[in-house]
């Protein structure tokens, strides 16, 4: 699935993310993909995202849209080529806006669930919730800060930063094949956030990982960033 290059302003991202038992992450991933891992644990997450100016490059900001949206990601590696890739496995994503939740799966890469979102940000505080078409459901209330979660796995914001940098190119299920994207960022500059509460139904779904398999890891900011989307050729799903 062939897209034009997409541009425009990543007003605010959060990236949540969780540290997993791999074998359960295996579980959830299709072939080519594996676990991505860091000391020995698969990183999984959700990316919160308010797009602003969304068009094809080259065309003025009056013609783009606006959305919130939520992306479930696993980071993953595969062999293409016989080198080793690096990226992001998004098996679900959540918008605010209709259009996506149309074209989602047929023009840009990836289904869409159309979901309500309700966000409040506030003196450095966000909250941010949504339930989407299918209740899958997501929370979040958490506050800018200079220093990363103490429990971390990551130790320091630079360790985090260098990971999720190099997960810049994500794949979503289409079909018999995944659809590639890459985001490319004009600038990159992470922060951290502390987090008062966090719930994720998906994360929480004791079918896919059972008590004391996956546990919250860290949160990170980043705002303002102009950036691009561009289209990847698939890879073929192979089992």
């Amino acid at each position: 699935m062939k897209i034009p290059a997409i541009h425009g302003i990543i007003e605010r991202r959060i990236l949540v993310n969780y540290i997993a038992e791999p074998e359960y992450v295996e579980r959830v991933l299709p072939g080519p993909f594996r676990p991505r891992l860091y000391n020995k644990k698969a990183v999984v997450g959700i990316c919160l995202i308010r797009l602003k100016n969304i068009k094809p490059k080259g065309l003025p900001d009056f013609v783009g849209v606006n959305s919130e949206n939520g992306a479930h990601r696993i980071a993953v590696e595969w062999e293409e080529n016989g080198t080793t890739k690096e990226g992001v496995y998004i098996p679900r994503r959540d918008t605010s806006l209709k259009l996506n939740a149309i074209v989602g799966g047929r023009i840009f890469p990836g289904r869409h669930y159309l979901a309500k979102f309700n966000v409040v940000e506030k003196d450095n505080h966000f909250h941010l919730d949504f339930t989407s078409s299918d209740n899958t459901t997501i929370e979040i209330n958490a506050r800018l800060t200079d220093r990363l979660n103490e429990g971390s796995i990551f130790k320091t914001i630079d360790n985090v930063s260098a990971f999720f940098e190099k997960g810049s190119i994500g794949y979503s299920p289409g079909g018999k094949s995944f659809d590639g994207l890459k985001l490319e960022t004009y600038k990159w500059e992470v922060k951290p956030l502390e987090v008062e509460n966090v719930q994720s139904s998906y994360f929480e779904n004791k079918d896919l990982f059972p008590e004391g398999t996956i546990q919250f890891d860290n949160a990170i900011l980043m705002q303002n960033i102009e950036h691009e989307w561009k289209s990847l050729a698939t890879i073929r799903c192979n089992r």
